[in-house]
């Protein structure tokens, strides 16, 4: 079994919300106070592994966290650093497109270091497929990065186990981390198992088998919106909210913890992605830290139930 980048630590805090606006402008030193604000809060619940991308805010995610860690030293030294390349943006009038080639991931990365001013990531994640990447190619920039000590260990976001599969045959160090969009709101990765062989399963996209090769394989499955953009938060918003909201009454809990429980109770070991730049909703997941995730199996399936809004099949 592959050992896990971070074994024992329950969540992940995504920077994606840090750094301003999303657009090329220059941030400002609010910017850095708000993100710094952040980071404490997630320090103080027990996160301790922090989830980037070079394109966050046009880059200003990675480097207004680059001057947090300059304002407390020794901070660097405890935590986990993770980023992500592959997505190049819209830019001059020509569109977005991936972008897996060896040379631009190596420039890739040296430019996270520079913002987010360390030497070293603790994990790369390849962010987006990209079919015309040369595998060979690929594979000797993230093996360059590995022996140069610029990034320590390497994963993917958003591919299915025959593109991990296919990847893997190619490097000599192991992929350790797939990041797909997991949670109660996006429930496909749930659904193309339990729909199968049913009419409702013929409409389900999520890629057959994924979790199950992820978690054969020791493959932590880290999931991003995790918190579902806050849509279970009040429970007024409908019957599953109103069910999370009642269920977190009785778990002397939070919304926010009981949404992030229904992912953690699954046997895959899935490690949610929290992306709130907000100091109190940060807070409200301390539970996903601090305390085993108190859903019963029958309470599961309510909750899966309620977001889906239809019974078992």
């Amino acid at each position: 079994m592959t050992e896990h980048p971070a074994r024992g630590r329950r969540l992940v805090y995504g920077c994606m919300g840090l750094g301003g606006d999303w657009d090329p402008l220059p941030y400002g030193p609010a910017d850095v106070d708000r993100a710094e604000a952040a980071v404490e809060a997630a320090l103080a619940i027990g996160v301790t592994a922090f989830d980037h991308a070079d394109i966050y805010r046009y880059g200003k995610s990675e480097a207004v966290f680059g001057e947090v860690l300059a304002r407390a030293p020794g901070l660097r030294e405890r935590i986990t650093l993770q980023s992500k390349c592959g997505i190049r943006l819209p830019e001059n009038g020509r569109p977005g497109f991936y972008d897996l080639r060896g040379p631009s991931v190596l420039r890739r990365v040296e430019e996270s270091l520079t913002r987010l001013r360390t030497d070293r990531l603790d994990v790369l994640l390849l962010h987006r497929p990209d079919p015309l990447a040369d595998p060979e190619e690929l594979a000797a920039a993230l093996s360059s990065l590995h022996r140069q000590g610029l990034v320590g260990r390497f994963g993917v976001s958003n591919m299915n186990a025959a593109q991990i599969a296919r990847l893997q045959s190619f490097l000599d160090v192991p992929l350790v981390v797939d990041q797909l969009e997991m949670s109660l709101r996006s429930r496909a990765w749930v659904e193309e198992g339990v729909l199968v062989n049913t009419p409702a399963g013929a409409e389900v996209g999520f890629p057959s088998g994924t979790v199950e090769y992820c978690a054969e394989r020791g493959i932590e499955l880290q999931a991003w919106g995790a918190l579902a953009g806050g849509r279970y938060a009040d429970p007024a918003a409908g019957p599953a909210a109103a069910l999370v909201g009642r269920l977190a009454e009785e778990h002397g809990t939070t919304p926010e913890t009981v949404v992030l429980w229904w992912l953690q109770r699954h046997p895959a070991g899935i490690v949610p992605v929290i992306g709130t730049s907000r100091p109190e909703r940060i807070r409200a997941c301390r539970d996903a830290v601090g305390r085993t995730p108190g859903l019963g199996h029958e309470e599961w399936y309510a909750l899966w139930t309620a977001a889906r809004g239809a019974p078992l099949p």
